[in-house]
């Protein structure tokens, strides 16, 4: 009995490997990759790009698109497939695989297809979905990065500089502005791009990140590119927006911090310094004053910056901060600096106005306290003694007598000081103080003082007059303040041989001013003014004076009781 059913066993076995295949119904649908996303699914009046192997049961191939080297492109639904294809393809996702069986009166029933396909054949495809669009579709934008600050919008007849990933549906890169290390830079709205891109960008801020997906009829249609973008192929663009800029533009000043006291504003022909921080757009930096650890130094409106820059310093005041945003046709234009500003770049300088001045600029003197009494004001010449708290424009400190707890001293008119200090300490009054505002060419001029103060620098002095001593006549360096001996020489020969000796001639100097009977030029080392009055009287340079060398000043020129 058990030999019996064992036998039936085989039987079976045996009849169920050689039984022809079950008829199929309808189309049988494995799928061997499905997408994690699905970008997009098939619907009936789509049009799709699909490779596809052909084969029958027995795996014995009939067609491929792989080996045409081309997808094979089709509206569904529309009848231009077998029926079964039809039916496949509809819900299938962009990079999703299947394994389609279709039986004969869904492919190509009982008559076949010439001498490639044979009646009644049930057909396999193993199809990969490339690409889905419809004729209806317009541009597709899906905005994933919105700046929080959005001043200014893409619009028609803009100039914009931009990067991008360009992609088919399935993901196969065909393009990359990063790649070549160089935005794309285009007018938009006006034919220079695709036409989906030209709608793409629109609306779009700086910084903005978008992907903008077009159907061939607004990308590269039928034909595609000729090279990496096939006919009929649907397009996807990652972009970033760097830079928008429109030709009618001008520069625009925002972000003003202007100070409360604003005496003067710069114009045309003023000497500006100032700092900048110097960005593109997007704020990429590529430059900076500050990093130098010095200002900017130029004149305003000569055309010794960029136009847009020239632009912006004008109307500025000491201490004002702004920022000047300048069009490229303003700034460095189509070609840019090279590495630094690419070319058609939109400019962002942050300044900081650290002090202005014009070549005609004199000293500006305020007098801010003045006593009652005043007997005599300061002149050429005069000895005097002051205080002063010295900075620059913007309050930098750079000097203080006080901090020495001692006056400064000099002689007007001697060259002691800049110009601008003779100037600002003439007229005045023991007690008065004084604001003095000097500009470089009366100051230290272009190179300044190193480590102290900057070059073309405008010096701010608050002075005091503590102490005066009247000055000599201009020209003289010593006069007598009594009647001159008529036995001058002799009572400088002291030892009487007739010469006067320099130790003969500085002892009798001396003892005149001592004894109030002459008086040197105050604020100078009398010694050596004594020294300069031997050398004109020794006439002929051998070390003494003669009684025929010795002269009175009195006796050269004008009438003076001096030598």
């Amino acid at each position: 009995m058990l030999f019996i059913m064992l036998y039936l066993s085989v039987l079976v076995a045996f009849a169920a490997c050689n039984a022809p295949p079950v008829p199929l119904d309808d189309i049988f649908i494995e799928k061997t990759f499905v997408p994690e996303q699905c970008v997009r699914a098939v619907k009936v009046g789509d049009y799709v790009r699909y490779h596809y192997i052909g084969t029958f049961p027995d795996g014995k191939k009939f067609d491929s698109s792989y080996d045409r080297g081309s997808t094979y492109n089709v509206f569904v639904g529309k009848k231009q497939l077998i029926e079964g294809m039809d039916k496949a393809l509809v819900g299938m996702c962009v990079n999703e695989r299947s394994l389609v069986k279709i039986p004969p009166h869904l492919a190509y029933g009982k008559r076949g297809y010439g001498d490639i396909i044979p009646a009644d054949s049930i057909l396999h495809f193993d199809v990969l979905l490339l690409d889905v669009w419809n004729p209806e579709d317009g541009v597709q934008i899906k905005t994933y990065h919105t700046p929080s600050i959005c001043s200014r919008k893409v619009e028609v007849s803009d100039y914009i500089r931009y990067h991008y990933n360009g992609t088919l549906l399935d993901g196969t890169l065909f393009d990359s502005s990063h790649t070549r290390m160089r935005t794309y830079d285009t007018y938009v709205g006006i034919g220079w791009l695709i036409a989906g891109m030209d709608q793409g960008l629109l609306g779009m801020c700086v910084g903005e990140r978008r992907i903008i997906t077009m159907p061939p009829s607004l990308g590269y249609g039928e034909n595609g590119d000729g090279s990496d973008i096939p006919g009929q192929a649907s397009l996807v663009f990652d972009v970033i927006l760097l830079d928008l800029h429109n030709p009618r533009d001008g520069i625009a000043v925002t972000n003003q911090m202007v100070p409360e006291s604003c005496t003067r504003k710069s114009v045309s022909g003023d000497f500006v310094r100032y700092h900048y921080n110097g960005s593109l757009l997007d704020g990429t930096f590529f430059d900076s004053s500050y990093s130098r650890n010095r200002t900017y130094d130029t004149y305003v409106g000569k055309g010794y910056v960029i136009a847009g820059m020239d632009e912006g310093l004008i109307g500025v005041c000491v201490g004002e901060k702004r920022t000047i945003t300048i069009p490229p046709h303003l700034g460095y234009g189509e070609e840019g600096t090279g590495s630094k500003i690419p070319g058609s770049a939109v400019l962002v300088f942050d300044i900081h106005i650290i002090d202005f001045h014009n070549p005609s600029d004199s000293t500006e003197i305020t007098v801010s306290y003045k006593p009652e009494e005043c007997e005599r004001q300061t002149k050429k010449g005069d000895f005097v003694k002051y205080h002063y708290n010295a900075s620059l424009m913007d309050g930098t400190s750079i000097d203080s007598t006080y901090n020495y707890g001692k006056t400064y001293n000099i002689v007007l008119g001697a060259n002691q000081v800049v110009p601008g200090m003779e100037d600002g300490l003439m007229e005045m009054c023991v007690g008065e103080k004084r604001h003095l505002v000097i500009p470089p060419h009366l100051g230290y001029g272009e190179r300044g003082v190193t480590d102290e103060v900057p070059g073309s620098a405008v010096l701010v002095f608050d002075v005091e007059l503590v102490d005066m001593e009247e000055g000599l006549p201009e020209g003289y360096m010593f006069i007598w303040n009594d009647d001159v001996s008529p036995d001058l020489f002799a009572e400088m020969d002291k030892d009487k041989d007739e010469q006067v000796e320099p130790s003969e001639f500085t002892d009798y100097i001396m003892r005149q001013v001592n004894e109030g009977k002459g008086r040197l030029a105050p604020g100078f080392d009398p010694y050596r003014i004594i020294d300069n009055m031997f050398s004109n009287q020794d006439r002929n340079g051998d070390g003494k004076i003669t009684e025929a060398e010795f002269k009175l000043k009195a006796d050269e020129s004008a009438a003076h009781d001096e030598l």
